[in-house]
């Protein structure tokens, strides 16, 4: 379950397959676009960057491959 911030972004750490709460909070910010990502929404990050991102293609994107 996870906790209910009040619309702070939280500090989360990045795992294979999963994901940390670190402190409290309902959201994240995408690396490449800067887009509020709902923690519940929250599909794609890269674990050595510890970086978090809003779909595929910004995932993508931070790789440079698009």
């Amino acid at each position: 379950m996870l906790m209910q911030g009040g619309r702070r972004e939280a500090r989360v750490h990045y795992m294979a397959g999963t994901f940390r709460l670190l402190s409290d909070g309902d959201h994240v910010r995408c690396a490449v676009t800067g887009e509020r990502i709902p923690l519940e929404k929250l599909r794609y990050w890269n674990v050595a960057r510890q970086e978090a991102y809003r779909d595929a293609h910004a995932s993508l994107a931070a790789e440079g491959t698009t």
